[in-house]
């Protein structure tokens, strides 16, 4: 996916919003959870078994009533890994599911991983050429052989950890060094191996006011920029200070959106969440 048809999409829908997949299972409404002990859930022309056929029929309850509200989806990889195989099972399903109903979409793992060499390689293949992800979080701290190996994917996007929502962010990335603070210098150094159409940046919505600084040095690029909602970011601050002409940013929405209810009405809650989100759009 190209950085004009992300704009277009924002044009069409008017948001900048995505939807983080952060599922755990022992959230899930008992309705689901009940019903998937039953027997075989069929998904796209799959049959998923235990954990993996609940994790999967809430997430296609939530994408299909997210989705005239989002342009990108965000699935943690740590929700899936932590169940194993079914979670990986659910994680690929979740996937396709979004490829073959949702074709628009922007899907980013978050995965945070920071290795190099053939390491690297192997975690860009996993993510782009496996699983069909269109971007990837990635921890810089190795240095720029890190994010090499992700920038040779056309349409495949490298998001950088800059600066994120967290409180303890500041032990490390706001150290200053010749008038600079360490996120500031990653930025700059990435800037510098990469262009806008294959690198994103994560600055956290509870670092809004940094916001505007940034977007001195890396204009066109997109943000992601998680923290809204549960974590206390506030989606029109982010997009007061961080939009740019086009708009330019992915605003994250987790839990504050997928458990906006934990009862049946599960999907059209976090519908309503979501368009609510979605009207500091454009």
């Amino acid at each position: 996916m190209t950085t004009d048809q992300l704009y277009e999409q924002i044009q069409k829908k008017k948001s900048m919003l995505c939807v983080g997949l952060d599922v755990d299972y022992d959230r899930l409404p008992e309705k689901i959870k009940f019903e998937c002990r039953r027997g075989d859930m069929a998904l796209m022309g799959k049959l998923f078994s235990g954990t993996s056929r609940a994790i999967m029929a809430f997430n296609k309850a939530i994408i299909d009533a997210t989705a005239p509200y989002c342009i990108a989806y965000k699935p943690n990889l740590a929700f899936y890994e932590s169940m194993g195989m079914a979670g990986i099972e659910a994680l690929a399903g979740t996937v396709d599911y979004i490829r073959n109903r949702h074709p628009e979409m922007f899907i980013i793992a978050d995965a945070k991983r920071g290795d190099i060499g053939n390491t690297a390689k192997m975690y860009a293949k996993t993510f782009f050429e496996t699983m069909d992800f269109d971007a990837v979080t990635l921890s810089p701290y190795m240095g720029t052989e890190t994010v090499l190996p992700f920038l040779e994917y056309p349409g495949k996007f490298a998001i950088i950890v800059a600066l994120s929502s967290n409180s303890s962010s500041k032990d490390f990335q706001n150290f200053t060094s010749d008038g600079r603070e360490l996120y500031e210098e990653v930025i700059r150094k990435m800037m510098e191996i990469s262009t806008p159409e294959n690198m994103m940046f994560v600055v956290g919505a509870t670092k809004a006011e940094k916001l505007a600084d940034i977007r001195r040095f890396c204009p066109e690029n997109f943000l992601l920029v998680p923290g809204v909602g549960a974590q206390g970011g506030s989606a029109e601050e982010v997009i007061k200070y961080g939009a740019n002409s086009k708009g330019g940013l992915l605003i994250n929405s987790s839990r504050g959106i997928i458990y906006a209810s934990s009862g049946d009405d599960f999907a059209s809650a976090a519908a309503e969440a979501a368009s609510k989100t979605a009207r500091y759009g454009l």
